[in-house]
Formats: C-alpha cells, structure tokens, sequence
C-alpha cells in the first residue's frame, strides 16, 4: 500500500536551513551548508547510504516555492530550479506557489507542476501521478509543517546532523498534537536517521465539569 511520507535533514534544534537563502547560498547563512556533510563526505557508509536512496523513492513529490525558487512574486521564467536540467527527482513533482506558472518538463523524466490551490490539490494530484508508489512532502519546512499539521502524512523521515543552528526555517513551528511512533533508526558522526510512523488518533473531546 502507498504512502505519503516527509523527509528533511535537520539540525538538534530543528532547522533545516539557515536564514538568508540566495543563490549562492541556497541552504542559507550561518553553517546550514554542513547539515548535508552526510550526503556527501560519508555517502558510501551504509547508514548514509540507505537513508540518501530513501529521499528520492516516490512516485511524485510535493515542495513549496521555496524549495524550488529564492524568488517571490511574479515568476522569472528562466528560472528552473537548483538542480540543473536533469534534476534527481524523474518523476513528477507538484510545486506550491501563489503564481500560476505553466508545466516545466525537464530531462530524466522530472516534469515541475505548479500548483495554486493549496496543499490538498498538490497532495491529490501527486497521489494520481504516482498510482501505486508513494508520495513524498520533500519539503522545505513551512510545507512538511502545513501537512503534519493537517494529518495527511503518514511516515516522517529524519536525518539529524549534530549542529546548532540558532535561526532560519523550523522543522514542526505551529504544529501541535502529532503522536509519532519510531520505526527504526541508524546512524553515522554527521547524521542520525531516524524514521517515524505518524499515528491517526482521534481529536480529543472536551471534558466540562459536573455541577
């Protein structure tokens, strides 16, 4: 059975980038940068390397903006993503944005979709895109956030780097009462990977004193 799962590389206080993203600095300032050491100076220890093949197993991914683009506003149409023509996703990928934009085919099988009505039509277009294979929230964190706190994940996947990071985006800001159930974790010196089952539990009713 398919799934919908979030996956983000995160500091020990919960950022998953530093503030002042540019395109020079695409993960931001301070030492954002080295929250991703694992994926490349360790990628061959077979911690890293189980967790690294787990990003990028979905059948369509979901992202927002800015994940996709520094910019805000009005599109740059030249604009077409970090990752060069032949990004690592090959499949399709459904971007959340206020600004229509039309379909973005890219080489290696990776089509960007740009979505402007909201998080639940990124999240059923992505499910029909990708049939029997699962779903990933790929981020960044306003939007694993926004899902978390709908309830429409299923599995969280965590790769903790032993930094302080101090500012930028925050994995879990304004997401109350998510029960997560550890699966399985694993690990190397630059990150933990931790992998969580997300539980369905009903809301909680509201109790009145008697009198």
């Amino acid at each position: 059975m398919s799934i919908v799962y979030a996956t983000s590389t995160m500091s020990l206080d919960g950022y998953v980038s530093g503030p002042h993203q540019t395109l020079d600095h695409p993960f931001g300032d301070n030492s954002a940068r080295s929250l991703h050491r694992w994926m490349f100076e360790q990628s061959e220890l077979p911690a890293n390397a189980a967790a690294r093949d787990l990003i990028l197993t979905a059948g369509a991914y979901v992202m927002g903006r800015n994940m996709f683009s520094p910019g805000r506003g009005a599109w740059d149409l030249d604009w077409r993503g970090w990752w060069g023509e032949d990004p690592p996703y090959h499949a399709p990928v459904f971007v959340l944005t206020h600004h229509a934009r039309e379909p973005l085919p890219m080489e290696g099988g990776t089509t960007f979709h740009f979505v402007t009505d909201g998080i639940e039509s990124a999240l059923a277009q992505a499910r029909a895109a990708a049939g029997e294979r699962d779903v990933s929230i790929c981020g960044g964190a306003a939007t694993i956030n926004q899902y978390l706190a709908a309830g429409l994940i299923d599995e969280l996947r965590l790769n903790v780097a032993p930094l302080i990071l101090g500012q930028g985006e925050r994995l879990f800001e304004g997401v109350r009462e998510v029960q997560l159930e550890h699966d399985e974790s694993t690990g190397t010196e630059l990150a933990t990977h931790i992998r969580y089952r997300v539980l369905r539990t009903p809301p909680l009713k509201p109790t009145y004193p008697q009198g």
